[in-house]
């Protein structure tokens, strides 16, 4: 079933991207595009990645240090213009 018309993306395919790591809808819009045109689906993607559901989420929520990557890129230039 397609979750995201705007896109194609179907509810396999978000769950493949969670299953990589992607916990968000934001993290799924950044994998797939999914939920960046009208916003429609961006509802229905949360609900498939549910609550609890991520190990990275689970990791962050328990005080671990956030992983470096994608995201890390994403909050470096906030952190540069505080620390300015």
């Amino acid at each position: 079933m397609y979750v995201c018309s705007c896109f194609g993306i179907t509810e396999q395919q978000v769950r493949e991207h969670a299953d990589t790591g992607a916990c968000t809808p934001r993290q799924i819009a950044s994998a797939c595009k999914a939920g960046t045109d009208c916003g429609g689906c961006v509802r229905r993607i949360q609900s498939l990645l549910g609550r609890g559901n991520c190990p990275r989420r689970e990791l962050i929520d328990s005080g671990a240090p956030e992983p470096l990557g994608a995201e890390a890129d994403a909050v470096a230039p906030a952190a540069l213009s505080e620390a300015a």
